[in-house]
């Protein structure tokens, strides 16, 4: 197969200064991404591949990096984390990256990881468990807020609302399975009991009989859902039918698109979540000190890409200029010299919040960085912290 983009620069005439070297002609800083934009995670991998697309096209533009045009190759692998493997190593070994930022799932991801990590070429997830990065590897990083912190967020507004005992409902995808016990191990610490847990597979098509059963067991004060794709959608429509409304249901920031609230329909009102600043970027106050970032990566977006924004494209955003701002400093296209400037990444404000990495976290967000949301009228509120 061949990259679904071509590269997105021309290898101008003339002498200019190259990264790390003396003056010759103009080279390409060659950054690689394997993204499903196609299949069944198409909804998170078709916003980040217009993102990188847009955005690079836009630093290219204004000169590159440093005076070094990028280089975008891009490959679908289609949700399949055989192809997403197959496709990590032509990067490596045939297109030959300095970098990389992709991985639309936590499972594409996990197995591109051993590749870029044994080549030395940093690798930028866009997956959301946290397990890409815990344990740490040395060149493996991500942008979005994690499953951990995702049950943590949750179990804070269940504690102010004095709800205590909730059922789980999970999907057993590599991201829905990861959350599962992330909020299993995290519910002690907040006064958060389990009372019962269901699951559902990628592909199931009805969740009346796994919600029927929670509907039934007695004390369930809520209920959470991890999960992403389509499954939550029909989660939130087969609530509402069996009118189950008067037990509040929270999602992840895996359905944080408004694809969501149109595959639930009005079901979806009441629904809460943790999401990134991203989708209630017009509803943040002035000053916010993510709201220019937002407002301007949305409005960027959705007048290119003709589509509503997500937090999923908001990810690919954080992790290009992350990538960039390393690489200006370390003033290099050398992969080693790259990764140890994404490790220092200090203070970046990016559509996912307030970026501090260091050598034992490669996230750099902490939980202020999630908003919790609610649906209401097919839109987004954003929900007053309580003091």
């Amino acid at each position: 197969m061949k990259p679904i983009s071509a590269a997105l620069c021309l290898v101008v005439a003339g002498a200019v200064a190259a990264l790390g070297g003396p003056a010759r002609a103009q080279q390409t800083v060659k950054i690689g991404s394997v993204l499903s934009v196609s299949g069944p995670a198409s909804f998170l991998g078709d916003p980040e591949d217009k993102t990188l697309r847009m955005y690079v096209d836009k630093i290219n533009a204004a000169g590159g990096v440093a005076g070094n045009k990028i280089e975008l190759v891009i490959y679908d692998d289609g949700g399949d984390a055989n192809k997403a493997r197959t496709f990590a190593t032509r990067l490596i070994e045939d297109d030959k990256v300095v970098a990389m930022i992709g991985g639309s799932t936590t499972g594409t991801t996990m197995a591109m990881l051993p590749v870029f990590e044994g080549a030395e070429v940093p690798f930028i997830s866009l997956g959301g468990a946290i397990e890409i990065i815990d344990p740490v590897s040395k060149y493996v990083f991500k942008t979005p807020h994690t499953d951990k912190m995702a049950c943590e967020k949750i179990f804070e507004d269940l504690k102010q609302r004095a709800l205590t005992k909730i059922a789980l409902i999970a999907g057993t995808d590599g991201f829905g399975s990861s959350m599962r016990v992330q909020c299993t191990l995290a519910a002690p610490k907040y006064g958060i009991q389990i009372v019962t847990e269901e699951t559902y597979g990628p592909r199931d098509s009805d969740m009346t009989a796994q919600l029927t059963k929670i509907k039934n067991t007695a004390g369930v004060q809520a209920v959470v859902n991890t999960g992403f794709g389509q499954g939550p959608a029909i989660v939130t429509r087969n609530y509402a039918q069996l009118g189950m409304g008067a037990v509040p249901l929270y999602q992840s920031h895996g359905v944080a698109s408004k694809s969501f609230i149109e595959l639930a329909g009005p079901a979806a009102d009441g629904v809460r979540l943790p999401a990134a600043a991203l989708l209630v970027a017009d509803k943040l106050p002035d000053n916010d000190p993510q709201k220019k970032i937002v407002v301007d990566y949305k409005a960027t977006y959705e007048a290119t890409a003709k589509q509503p924004v997500s937090t999923f494209g908001g990810h690919a955003y954080d992790g290009l200029y992350i990538l960039v701002d390393a690489i200006k400093r370390a003033n290099s296209t050398d992969p080693k010299k790259i990764r140890d400037e994404i490790e220092k990444t200090k203070g970046f404000v990016g559509t996912g919040g307030i970026v501090n990495m260091s050598p034992t976290d490669h996230l750099g967000l902490d939980l202020s960085a999630f908003r919790m949301l609610e649906i209401k009228g097919g839109d987004w509120i954003l929900m007053a912290p309580k003091s």
